[in-house]
């Protein structure tokens, strides 16, 4: 059975073959029939000319009478089907120049569709690749290595560090952490203990743990998501194309005039000059030029669609089911803001947390070092440090006995400022990272997957674009879900989705409106199998989502799944207009042949005219569109890297003001002076010198490339940042005179300090949402 197969496999390989070099040899033949008539007719040698020509037609006729019956055997009447009659009347009648040239441009049609329909395939190397072939089976104190097959339940498995689990199974021994994102999409890593659920197909990224198999290999979750992709690949409808659409209605009413013609005068030459010019080529070649030249224009933006007909459905579509984790979100943690308990600042938490997670290979702990080395923070080396799974890290740093990660304190029992960080966490959908340092809290840091920046920006050009329902589907908890939902405006948002759940979603969807699904794990290659149209971010994205998709994204940025929408709506509607114009323009060359008018050879050269102006209406589409944004001159680039980059690096000035507005409502003392003195420094030296240099070099830059004072909001945002700089230095110089803050100084000074916090936070946000997100990212390493 086995061989049957691979030959069954191989013969459809050797005609995929045999098709691709088709296309191009008949197009190769009948250019050279028609050159080579041409040749001997201007000659003088007729009787050779219509030998050649006569050739070119039988040429394309015996193809196009097979693309005829296998388009008539799926229930389909192809457009093809004129083009034969056309050819055989030709033929009959002895119009072999005429037919010549419909051969020509039936081989350009069929060479040009071909172009736009190749596809990858849409095989899932990748999920079976990363399944796992064997167990570590433990039986009493023996560890055998067994076949997958063989593993039942009930068996202890032995999971050594960086193994895929291969079954699903609960924890016996020791505690696991693991990195779900193969399932999940998310890139934090997850603890389970004693007793807990293991998933087959997560990657063990700690120490080695041991699991009871709760299922075989065949019914665990990992052999279910290939069988989703599989199932959901072979249950894609095929696609009706706009040639096909166009043709339901123009083959009859071509079919009818012809015989009309041939009933009226009874002469076969005008039904055949009647067949002739009704030869569908506006369809045959302005509908493929079109959507080639789209094809090519999302190249170039850094989106590779495999096929004319996936451009075709995405300018049609009106739903978009996307993941969260990697496609909205960057994809891995940034701190979102430090807190600190009276009598600490921010630096010396982050610096203490980060001097001991230096050890730890935990996705937040490596997002909290990197924070610390973002700031210019020196760190020290622990002693006696460990990582516990499921707590976090502890050791000696400078001398105090320091953890960092969970508290273990019930929430009612936290300290003020404590509570009002876990409230803020549960606002922002933030994880925490709390540190104590000799047994006592002393500050904790906040966690979050940020938006991209792109993001926004993206969402809006897809509204524009004509998508009328947005849904995320992720496996991340509801919270930081809801909160990306309630940002981008998102019309449904759909958590803790596990592959089935997302698949089961996407086909109710593509049962009401032609839908896009966008991923970039392993996880969504059935969602994306599934959709109308899949969308990998194949940047960054696993090789089974790509392969699984219709559109890959090369480049890291969303923001190219609306260039590649906007292209593709462009691309059709250039497509629609060509082939419409031009069957208009057939219309009345055919009334004119009816009539006795034109004859077949001229009707021929007509028909070429008709297709010129055609296909030169259809190249439109690979030009730029009126309005489209010009692309940023180096030079803008550049600038725009630089206060991107120093927008990361002021985010600790942000939380500092903000740690300085609620301390002031506790101490006004040499405390809160000091702190003051601080901020003001942090706003003279680093602050202001960003926003003065963002208004006098970025603005004048990009107002000259986007074509007009665009910028004049954001100069009105550095006005307002100014002034309350200002005010906040003004109500330090007071407080200096009396020795303390005055009482009469208390509401203004934290209206201002909250006022600035809150005005950075959202001016930052629209730079990086209207300005940033114009750039590409810069080449790694940069």
């Amino acid at each position: 059975m086995e061989h049957a197969r691979n030959r069954g496999e191989s013969g459809r390989e050797q005609a995929a073959r045999a098709r691709r070099l088709l296309e191009p040899t008949l197009f190769a033949a009948t250019a050279a029939a028609l050159l080579g008539g041409g040749i001997f007719w201007l000659v003088g040698d007729q009787a050779v000319a219509d030998s050649f020509w006569a050739a070119g037609t039988a040429l394309a006729l015996a193809p196009a009478v097979g693309w005829v019956v296998a388009a008539l055997r799926r229930k389909r009447a192809g457009v093809d089907l004129i083009a034969v009659l056309a050819l055989a009347g030709t033929l009959v009648v002895g119009e072999y120049l005429a037919g010549a040239l419909i051969a020509l441009m039936l081989a350009t049609g069929r060479a040009l569709d071909a172009a736009a329909e190749r596809r990858a395939s849409h095989d899932l190397r990748a999920l079976l690749e990363h399944a796992p072939r064997s167990a570590h089976r433990r039986r009493g104190r023996t560890v055998s290595v067994v076949a997958l097959a063989d593993v039942a339940v009930g068996d202890t498995i032995v999971v050594g560090s960086g193994e895929v689990v291969p079954v699903d199974g609960r924890v016996t021994a020791g505690t696991a952490l693991l990195d779900e994102s193969v399932l999940t999409g998310e890139s934090a890593q997850v603890e389970r203990g004693t007793a807990d659920a293991v998933r087959s197909g997560v990657v063990n990224a700690g120490g080695v743990f041991e699991l009871e198999a709760s299922a075989t290999a065949e019914d665990s979750t990992y052999s279910e998501i290939v069988r989703l992709a599989r199932h959901a690949g072979a249950e894609r409808a095929p696609t009706v194309r706009l040639a096909e659409r166009y043709a339901a209605w123009f083959l009859p009413l071509s079919l009818g005039m012809a015989g009309l013609a041939w009933a009226v005068s009874g002469s076969a030459v005008r039904a055949v000059a009647v067949l002739v010019v009704a030869t569908p080529c506006p369809l045959l070649l302005a509908a493929p030029v079109a959507i080639v030249s789209g094809l090519s224009r999302a190249a170039r933006r850094g989106v590779i669609v495999r096929d004319g007909g996936a451009l075709e459905r995405l300018g049609r579509a009106r739903t978009l089911v996307i993941d969260k984790t990697g496609t909205l979100t960057a994809g891995r943690p940034r701190v979102l803001e430090v807190a600190a308990a009276p009598g600490r600042t921010t630096s010396e938490v982050l610096r203490l947390a980060a001097s001991l997670d230096q050890i730890s290979v935990h996705v937040l702990a490596e997002a909290i070092v990197r924070e610390a080395g973002a700031r210019g923070l020196t760190l020290s080396m622990p002693d006696r440090a460990a990582e516990e799974a499921g707590r976090g890290t502890a050791g000696i740093v400078d001398g105090h006995r320091v953890t960092v990660g969970k508290t273990g304190v019930a929430t009612q029992a936290l300290p003020g400022w404590a509570r009002a960080v876990d409230n803020r966490a549960l606002l922002d959908g933030a994880a925490v990272a709390w540190l104590s340092v000799d047994d006592t809290l002393a500050g904790a840091v906040l966690l979050q997957d940020p938006l991209r920046h792109d993001a926004p920006r993206t969402v809006r050009r897809l509204r524009a674009a004509g998508l009328t329902r947005l849904m995320m589907l992720t496996g991340d908890r509801a919270e930081p879900a809801r909160e990306v939902g309630a940002v981008l405006g998102l019309d449904d948002v759909r958590a803790g989705q596990l592959p089935a759940d997302k698949v089961a979603a996407v086909q109710k969807e593509c049962a009401n409106a032609v839908t896009i699904m966008v991923g970039d794990g392993v996880n969504d290659a059935p969602a994306l199998a599934t959709a109308d149209i899949g969308v990998a971010m194949g940047a960054r994205g696993s090789t089974a989502t790509s392969e699984a998709a219709d559109i890959v994204l090369t480049t890291d940025r969303v923001d190219r799944l609306a260039d590649a929408m906007e292209i593709a709506v462009r691309a059709r509607r250039i497509a629609v207009q060509s082939a419409v114009g031009g069957m208009v323009m057939s219309l009345i060359a055919m009334a004119a042949a009816l009539v006795g008018r034109l004859q077949p050879a001229p009707g021929a050269l007509l028909q070429e005219a008709i297709d010129t102006a055609v296909i030169l209406n259809a190249l439109r589409a690979l030009l730029p569109a009126r309005g489209e944004r010009a692309v940023l001159e180096p030079d803008t680039e550049t600038l725009i890297y630089r206060f991107a980059t120093e927008h990361e690096d002021l985010r600790d000035i942000l939380d500092a003001i903000r740690e300085a507005a609620g301390l002031i409502s506790t101490d006004q003392g040499p405390q809160a002076l000091r702190t003051l003195h601080e901020i003001d420094r942090l706003l003279t030296e680093r602050l202001l010198p960003h926003e003065h240099a963002e208004e006098h070099q970025l603005y004048p830059a990009l107002n000259r490339q986007l074509g007009g004072p665009t910028t004049e909001t954001m100069s009105r945002a550095h006005t307002e940042i100014d002034r309350l700089a200002r005010r906040i230095s003004t109500h330090l110089q007071l407080a200096e005179e009396a020795g303390e803050l005055r009482p009469e100084q208390l509401d203004d000074l934290r209206a201002c300090l909250y006022g600035l916090h809150t005005v950075l936070r959202l001016h930052f946000s629209q730079e990086e949402d209207s300005y940033f997100s114009l750039s590409s990212p810069p080449p790694t390493g940069t």
